[in-house]
C-alpha cells in the first residue's frame, strides 16, 4: 500500500468535480513535522576551496541558509498543472554551531516544518542552498507523519548554491512508482526532473550541471579516428561534455591540458571526496615508484632495459632508506587528511617500492611452467578468451578475398604425441581440445602494428584437457602477413613444448608472444570495451528516461557508481592519443581503432555468462544442471564461481521485478521502461541498433535477463577482469603487453644469444623498462579497492533505499546467498582436487569472492566484487 492510500484512510478522500481527480481533505490543521537532514559539508582542508566552510558560515549568519519545502503527494493543484501543493519554507537549524569536520564526514541537522494536514502526505521536497558552496545531501527523514509514521528521502546528491540552477532541486521519497502509478500531484514533478537531466542546450557544461547527453568518442585527439557514429568505426556512446570543437578539426571535441583532470561528468557521477583522495594518493604513490629505477637506469650500460630477472625482482625489494627520507622531507601541510592517510598507510605498502605480486609470492619462477601458462586462461585475469576447438585444424573467419588463405599450419603430427594416447578426432569428439585464438582479430592490423617499434605475431594456441582437469598447451602458431601482402595470406611457424636446450627457450618465447597478445586484448577488449565502454550508455539512458522513483532505476543505480568519472579520466589520460595505453600495449596508436573492430561483433545477449560460455564452446546446455549449462572444463574457476554469482543475481532480479510487474502487459505498458530500452538500443548502442539479437523488452523473462546481464557486467565480470591485474600482471614478465623483436632465426647473432643467455633474450623481447614500469603503476592503481567501496549485495542505506518491504526482504536474501556462495568458494580453494584453483604459483582463485576480508577491507586484495565499474 502506498503512502497516499494510507493517508487517505486516515483523513478521507473526495472527488474533484472539475478534474475528476481524488483529493484528501481534513480541517485546516497546522502541525509541526520534525525532520533530520544528513549531509556532508565541504571540509576545512579541501584542496579545491580552503575558504568554502568559512564563507558558508558567513552566509548563514547573514540569513542566507538552506531552505526546504515539502510537496504534497496527494493534493494536486489545478492552477499549477496538477502539481502537488508546496508547503512553507523551513531552514536547517544550527549550521553555524556544527563544527565543520577536517575530513569528509557526515553531519546531522534538524529541520522543523509547518505543515497543513489538509495538504496530505509529503511525497517530495524542494531544497535551496543559499550558501557560498555546495554540500552533499545524503538523506532527509521526516518523523511521525500522522497516520503514516516516518517518511524517508534517499537523496545522495550534491546541491550547489541556488544561483547555479535554472530550476529548483527536488527530491522524492523512497516510495517506488511505476510510471502509471505515480500520484497525480507528483507526475509533473517527475516529468520536469527528467527534462532537466536530458538537457538540450548547446553550452559547455559546468561542474554543477546534471545533464546526461550522448556523444561519440571524438575527444581522443585529432590524430585518431572518431569512434562511434559510422559503419567504419562503430562504438558505444559516452556522456557529452559540451566542450568547444577543436580548432584543428571542428568534428572533434577540444581537450583539456593533460594536467587538468576536471573532465565533465554529471556531478552525482563523480568520485566522492574520500574516493578522489584515495585515487590521487595511490596514483602519486604508484607513479612515484618509477623514479628510482629510471634514475638508476641512467647509469646502466643498458638503459631502459631489465638485464636479468633479478633486476625485475628488485622492484619489489628494499627502499626502506628512501622511504624514510621521503617521509622526513615531504611537505604535507596543504594536503587533506584522507590523502595523507593513504600515503602513509599501515598495511605494509611502502611508498617507494611495489608490493610483491601474488604470482611470485610463493615461488619466483612457477609462472613459467606450462601448467600455469594454461591455468591462467581459465583462472587468471582474462578467463573469457579461451574457446572450445570444434574443427581441426583451427579455421579463420576472415574474408579470403581480403586476407588470402588463413588456414592454420598446426597439424595432427604437432599435437598427437601429447594427447595421452588419443587421436585428434577422438579428442575433438570428447571435447577435450581448446583454443586461445588471437589470430583473426590481429591479422587486419598486424602489418601496421609491426610498422611501429612493436614486433609481434598473431597467435593461436591449442590446449588439451588432461585427466586431472588441468590444461596442457600442445602447440603455438605464430603468424605474420605474407611478404607479398595481405591478400597472399600468412606465413606461420608452429612451436611445440620442449623442456631442454634452445628448443625450450624458443618455447618460452612463443608463450611470451601469446601472453603479449592476450594481455593487450584483455586490456582493450575484455576490460575496457566490454565493461567500461559498454556500460556507459546504460547509465546515460537510465538517468534520461527513468525517474529515480522508478523501481528499475533503483535496482540499477548502485551498479553505475563512479563509472562515468573513471571513464572520463580514461579518455583524458589513458586511451587518448599519446596516452598511457598507447605507450604500454603493442597495438600502440591503433589501440582504440582496434577495439572498435571488435565492437562490430559485440552482442548484448552474449554478455550473459551462460550464453558467453556456450558461445565460446566451453559449456553446453543441460537442463539437469543447476545453472542450465554443463561446463566442459569442470575445474574452470572463473566459470564455476561466475555461474554461482550469475544465478544469485538473476534470482534477486527476478524476485524484485515480479513484485512490480505482475503481468507482461505491465512491462509493455510502462512508458519510461520502454523509452529507456528504445533509447539504449537506438542511441546509446546506436551503431548496432538494427541487430536482430536485441531483446524486445516485452515480458518478464526479457526484463530479468537484460537486467541480470547489466548487473553482471558492471559488477562480477568487471571484478574478474580488473582486480586480478596486479596479482598476476604486476610482475610484468608473466603478463607482458608488448614485444619488440621477432623470434630469433638460426644463424643470426640473436639466435646465438638465445643459446647462450635465453633469459636476457626473453627480457629484450618483451616490454622494456619504462613502459613496464608505467604498466605496473597503472594496474596497481586499477587493482586497488577504495575505502568507500560498496560490494555486490551491499548498498548505502540498505534498509531505506526503498519503502517496499518485499524488495528489502529480497535484497537481504540476495546478500545472505552471496555469503553462502563465498563460503563455498573458500572451501573449494582448500580442497586439493581442484588444481586449477591454485596452480603452480599457489594463488587461490578469489577474484569472484563477493567481499573483502574484514581485516583487509581495501587496497590490493585480489577479491571483492565491487557493485560497479568504479576504477
Amino acid at each position: 500500500m502506498c503512502l497516499t492510500e494510507v493517508f487517505g484512510k486516515c483523513f478521507g478522500v473526495k472527488d474533484d468535480e472539475r478534474t475528476g481527480s481524488r483529493r484528501f481533505f481534513t480541517e485546516n490543521k497546522i502541525i509541526k513535522i520534525r525532520g533530520t537532514v544528513v549531509l556532508q559539508k565541504r571540509n576545512l582542508l579541501d584542496l579545491n576551496d580552503l575558504g568554502a566552510s568559512l564563507l558558508d558560515r558567513l552566509h548563514e549568519i547573514s540569513g542566507k541558509g538552506v531552505s526546504l519545502q515539502l510537496i504534497s503527494s496527494s493534493n494536486p493543484q489545478p492552477e499549477n498543472e496538477m502539481r502537488g501543493k508546496i508547503g512553507k519554507e523551513a531552514y536547517l537549524e544550527g549550521w553555524v554551531k556544527k563544527i565543520t569536520p577536517l575530513t569528509a564526514g557526515l553531519t546531522e541537522f534538524n529541520v522543523t516544518f509547518e505543515w497543513d494536514e489538509s495538504i496530505g502526505v509529503p511525497g517530495a521536497f524542494l531544497i535551496k542552498n543559499f550558501h557560498h558552496s555546495e554540500f552533499f545531501l545524503k538523506t532527509l527523514t521526516l518523523e511521525d507523519i500522522p497516520g503514516v509514521g516516518p517518511v524517508h528521502f534517499d537523496c545522495h546528491s550534491w546541491v550547489y548554491p541556488a544561483k547555479r540552477y535554472k530550476y529548483d532541486r527536488i527530491f522524492f521519497s523512497n516510495q517506488s512508482y511505476l510510471t502509471c502509478d505515480t500520484p497525480e500531484s507528483l507526475r509533473k514533478y517527475r516529468e520536469d526532473e527528467l527534462k532537466v537531466l536530458r538537457g538540450g542546450g548547446t553550452e559547455e557544461f559546468r561542474k554543477w550541471d546534471r545533464v546526461y547527453e550522448y556523444a561519440t568518442y571524438n575527444d581522443l585527439g585529432t590524430g585518431r579516428p572518431i569512434l562511434g557514429g559510422s559503419k567504419e568505426f562503430p562504438y558505444p556512446r559516452r556522456v557529452k561534455t559540451g566542450r568547444k570543437p577543436s580548432k584543428k578539426d571542428p568534428n572533434y571535441e577540444s581537450r583539456n591540458c593533460i594536467a587538468n583532470i576536471d573532465i565533465y561528468s554529471p556531478r552525482d557521477e563523480r568520485f566522492s571526496q574520500l574516493k578522489f583522495s584515495d585515487f590521487l594518493a595511490i596514483t602519486a604513490k604508484s607513479l612515484g615508484r618509477i623514479v628510482g629505477p629510471e634514475i638508476k637506469g641512467l647509469f646502466s650500460r643498458t638503459p631502459n632495459e631489465f638485464d636479468t630477472f633479478e633486476d625485475v625482482l628488485r622492484l619489489y625489494k628494499g627502499y626502506d632508506k628512501e622511504l624514510a627520507a621521503a617521509r622526513s622531507s615531504n611537505s604535507c601541510c596543504c594536503m587533506n587528511l584522507e590523502l595523507l592517510k593513504e600515503f602513509f598507510r599501515s598495511d605494509g605498502e611502502k611508498f617507494l617500492k611495489y608490493p610483491k605480486p601474488d604470482v611470485i609470492q610463493a615461488e619466483e619462477f612457477a609462472w613459467r611452467s606450462d601448467e600455469e601458462f594454461a591455468r591462467e586462461m581459465i583462472a587468471g585475469v582474462n578467463p573469457v578468451a579461451i574457446s572450445g576447438l570444434r574443427e581441426f585444424p583451427p579455421i579463420s573467419k576472415l574474408d579470403p578475398r581480403l586476407y588470402g588463405d588463413q588456414t592454420s599450419s598446426i597439424t595432427e603430427e604437432h599435437i598427437e604425441k601429447n594427447l595421452n594416447g588419443l587421436t585428434v578426432s577422438e579428442a575433438l569428439e570428447q571435447k577435450r581440445l581448446f583454443l586461445l585464438d588471437h589470430h583473426d582479430e590481429l591479422i587486419p592490423y598486424l602489418n601496421r602494428i609491426n610498422g611501429t617499434k612493436t614486433k609481434c605475431y598473431a597467435t593461436r594456441t591449442v590446449l588439451f584437457l588432461q585427466d586431472d582437469g588441468t590444461l596442457k598447451p600442445l602447440a603455438i602458431e605464430l603468424s605474420l602477413i605474407h611478404p607479398y601482402g595481405e591478400t597472399h595470406g600468412i606465413v606461420s611457424q608452429v612451436i611445440t613444448p620442449a623442456q631442454e636446450g634452445v628448443e625450450a627457450s624458443i618455447w618460452q618465447l612463443a608463450k611470451a608472444y601469446v601472453v603479449v597478445n592476450d594481455s593487450s586484448c584483455h586490456q582493450l577488449l575484455s576490460h575496457w570495451l566490454c565493461t567500461h565502454a559498454a556500460i556507459e550508455p546504460f547509465i546515460i539512458a537510465t538517468n534520461r528516461q527513468m525517474s529515480v522513483v522508478h523501481p528499475i532505476h533503483k535496482i540499477l543505480k548502485p551498479h553505475f557508481r563512479d563509472t562515468m568519472n573513471i571513464n572520463a579520466l580514461a579518455r583524458h589520460i589513458l586511451i587518448s592519443q599519446g596516452g598511457y595505453v598507447e605507450r604500454i600495449v603493442f597495438q600502440r596508436e591503433f589501440s582504440m581503432e582496434f577495439s572498435s573492430m571488435t565492437y562490430q561483433k559485440w552482442v548484448f545477449t552474449e554478455q550473459a555468462l551462460p550464453e558467453d560460455l556456450i558461445t565460446r564452446g566451453v559449456a553446453v546446455r543441460d537442463p539437469d544442471e543447476p545453472h542450465g549449462v554443463r561446463l566442459l572444463i569442470e575445474d574452470y574457476p572463473y566459470a564455476v564461481d561466475g555461474l554461482q554469482i550469475w544465478s544469485a543475481i538473476k534470482e534477486w532480479v527476478h524476485e524484485y521485478c515480479s513484485f512490480y510487474y505482475p503481468t507482461d502487459e505491465s512491462i509493455q505498458g510502462d512508458t519510461e521502461l520502454q523509452s529507456w530500452w528504445e533509447e539504449l538500443r537506438t542511441v546509446g548502442h546506436g551503431d548496432l541498433k538494427d541487430e536482430p539479437w536485441w531483446p524486445k523488452m516485452q515480458n518478464l523473462s526479457e526484463l530479468t535477463q537484460s537486467l541480470t546481464t547489466i548487473i553482471w557486467t558492471a559488477s562480477a565480470l568487471h571484478a574478474a577482469l580488473n582486480y586480478g591485474q596486479y596479482p598476476y600482471a604486476g610482475y610484468h614478465p608473466n603478463r607482458a603487453t608488448m614485444s619488440r623483436r621477432l623470434m630469433p632465426e638460426p644463424g643470426t647473432k640473436e639466435y646465438t644469444e638465445l643459446v647462450e643467455d635465453p633469459n636476457a633474450v626473453f627480457l629484450k623481447t618483451i616490454t622494456s623498462q619504462l613502459p613496464a614500469l608505467l604498466g605496473i603503476s597503472l594496474i596497481e592503481i586499477l587493482s586497488t579497492h577504495s575505502a568507500d567501496e560498496f560490494y555486490l549485495g551491499e548498498r548505502e542505506n540498505p534498509e531505506q533505499w526503498t519503502k517496499d518491504a518485499a524488495a528489502l526482504e529480497a535484497f537481504k536474501k540476495f546478500g545472505e546467498k552471496l555469503k553462502r556462495i563465498e563460503d563455498r568458494m573458500m572451501e573449494m580453494n582448500t580442497e586439493g582436487k581442484w588444481r586449477n584453483r591454485h596452480g603452480p604459483v599457489q594463488v587461490p582463485y578469489t577474484l569472484l569472492c563477493p567481499y573483502n576480508l574484514p581485516s583487509y577491507p581495501m587496497g590490493l586484495t585480489g577479491r571483492g566484487i565491487s557493485n560497479s565499474v568504479s576504477i
